[in-house]
């Protein structure tokens, strides 16, 4: 096992977690972020031999679908809407040969309007002013263990606004795109600005959407998040996407709410 990873190549399609994958829930399972974050560098892998693509993820989604044991996994990749401009393309998820992760990604075509680009959120100020905290007080795992997490202001029920980064690779000798990488840390948000503490409520998410209006840059994913939980057992994080140059984005995923066992 790599201990600088948090997955290991074993063939074309499949990948074996290291430890560091490990759940937030359970550390028997994986955690969705570096599994999103693997997704992405298979797409990144797919769409490689196409010279000349000025295509750019603009849009991709995440379906969980079955419990993410942490164990080898399958990734296969299908494009569904083929296009110059346009293009959809779904990528499947596969442990023990049972679907766990569907994604699809909309890529849309690239070019400059910088002329008339606006509306985004200012900027947080930088991480390297701000202190680490330790995320591993309120949630355990391997994947958690391996972050470096520092909030711009303190953790508030519901309101969180921090960076994250990681000295692990993705996967194990593997050059990985700045859209793999950062992608690997947005799930995370959920997890920054609990309502309530997981060892009295569970709130895991079943999905994590991720809208882009600009690629992100650098090793830091940036999280302003906004934690909802509605009064009939379902609850939203949304969150504004940061690199260190500013807004990229918006990701939200939606919460199942149930208390833990007594």
């Amino acid at each position: 096992m790599s201990t600088d990873s948090y997955f290991e190549r074993i063939d074309e399609h499949r990948y074996k977690p290291t430890p560091h994958a490990s759940g937030a829930w359970d550390p028997d399972e994986m955690h969705v972020s570096p599994l999103a974050g693997l997704i992405v560098h298979a797409l990144d892998r797919h769409l490689a031999d196409r010279p000349g693509d000025d295509l750019a993820v603009s849009r991709i989604s995440f379906d969980i679908l079955g419990r993410l044991a942490l164990d080898e996994c399958e990734i296969r990749i299908e494009t569904i809407r083929p296009g110059r401009t346009i293009e959809l393309i779904e990528a499947l998820v596969l442990i023990s040969d049972r679907p766990v992760v569907r994604a699809r990604a909309w890529l849309l075509t690239s070019g400059d309007t910088t002329a008339v680009a606006g509306g985004t959120a200012d900027r947080l100020t930088p991480p390297e002013v701000l202190d680490s905290w330790p995320m591993t007080s309120v949630w355990p795992g391997g994947y958690i263990a391996s972050l470096d997490v520092r909030p711009v202001a303190p953790p508030q029920p519901g309101r969180a606004t921090a960076w994250i980064t990681t000295v692990l690779d993705l996967v194990a000798g593997e050059e990985i795109s700045p859209l793999a990488s950062y992608v690997a840390l947005v799930d995370t948000a959920n997890g920054i600005a609990v309502r309530q503490p997981p060892t009295a409520w569970m709130f895991p998410n079943v999905d994590l959407t991720i809208h882009l209006h600009r690629q992100p840059r650098g090793h830091w994913t940036g999280l302003d998040t906004t934690v909802v939980f509605g009064p009939t057992a379902q609850g939203v994080t949304t969150t504004v996407l940061h690199d260190t140059a500013g807004p990229v984005g918006h990701a939200q995923q939606i919460l199942t709410l149930r208390p833990q066992p007594s």
